[in-house]
């Protein structure tokens, strides 16, 4: 799901706290310096009051002002420095410490949003679609085989296969995954399996339902309230290095649906960034709801992964609630 405007508003004020933060930590040692340095705060006077008159020169038209100003700051930085080392300070007590060195704890880096400021929106992202809670649970430790057999085990295991060298291959080899099949058959207990890997390989996945995703798209067409907390997140969508696109058709599908679906499925392509679909759509289904060009382009760019058996989600259900009443019948 998109960030509100509260939300944005939240992120912001996590960077302004980490500034005040970062200008506390260095008055504090400058205070510090100074109590047991006083040289040091006369150093720093200098440099106030040099700067002041080279500037006045600068304005009167003397071109040599600014490079003898340089040469007088680096002098007196030297100092400073030798100063702090003879004193026994760290050579950065009084460099701003930043949690961010790219945006110095701003969320912005020329005027885009940084790297650090995407990385909370998407947690955000996974707070609201709880990826997080799903990848406790769902990642390759718990993989079973035990719930298939015959032909449904061939076809998971040559699955699970594929996602293992899809993670194994990722940078190396640009593929995508369409899983599709009945309910409750693992496929998307696969996608997740592929998410945790490549998130904790330091790779940026984003995680969507079908719904979830064509919801942030229309508000970020059509609602001009939600402009600001949208913003990049569309872009997101685009360039992460994995999109998972979760039950693709339990979505109210109409023909804007269709329209970015493939506009979605297009960008990334022709950005060779890997996505995965999973789906309980049939082939024949996925080509009656969308369109050709959208099955055109699912069926020749994507690794196709048919699943089938029974539905494992409601086994365990039964098992648990089995192993319960055997409980309160001891």
């Amino acid at each position: 799901m998109p960030l509100t405007n509260s939300q944005y508003d939240a992120i912001m004020r996590s960077y302004e706290e980490k500034q005040r933060a970062a200008r506390y930590r260095l008055e504090k040692n400058t205070l510090e310096v100074y109590s047991k340095i006083p040289s040091y705060e006369e150093l720093d006077r200098q440099a106030a009051s040099i700067s002041m008159a080279h500037g006045r020169r600068l304005l009167g038209g003397d071109r040599g002002a600014l490079e003898e100003l340089k040469k007088h700051l680096r002098e007196l930085s030297e100092r400073k420095a030798f100063l702090l080392r003879e004193n026994g300070f760290p050579a950065d007590f009084l460099t701003p410490a930043y949690t961010c060195e790219k945006c110095q704890d701003t969320g912005y880096v020329d005027n885009r949003k940084c790297s650090c400021f995407r990385a909370a929106e998407v947690e955000l992202i996974y707070e609201q679609s709880h990826i997080k809670n799903l990848l406790k649970t769902e990642n390759f430790d718990f993989l079973s085989y035990d719930y298939y057999v015959g032909d449904e085990l061939e076809k998971f295991t040559k699955a699970v296969q594929i996602c293992q060298n899809f993670v194994e291959n990722f940078h190396l080899d640009y593929r995508n995954l369409f899983f599709y099949g009945t309910v409750g058959t693992g496929k998307s207990f696969l996608s997740c399996c592929v998410a945790k890997e490549l998130m904790d390989r330091g790779n940026l996945v984003i995680y969507f339902s079908a719904s979830q995703l064509f919801d942030t798209l229309s508000k970020s067409t059509f609602d001009r309230d939600s402009t600001e907390a949208l913003s990049g997140i569309s872009e997101d969508i685009y360039e992460c290095d994995l999109l998972i696109i979760d039950d693709l058709g339990t979505e109210l599908t109409n023909a804007f649906v269709s329209s970015r679906l493939f506009s979605c499925l297009n960008n990334r392509h022709m950005r060779k960034k890997a996505t995965i679909i999973t789906t309980n759509l049939s082939l024949g289904e996925l080509r009656d709801r969308y369109s050709d060009r959208i099955f055109s382009r699912i069926t020749s760019n994507y690794t196709v992964c048919k699943l089938t058996g029974p539905d494992i989600r409601m086994k365990k259900k039964t098992a648990s609630a089995s192993n319960r009443t055997g409980s309160f019948n001891k």
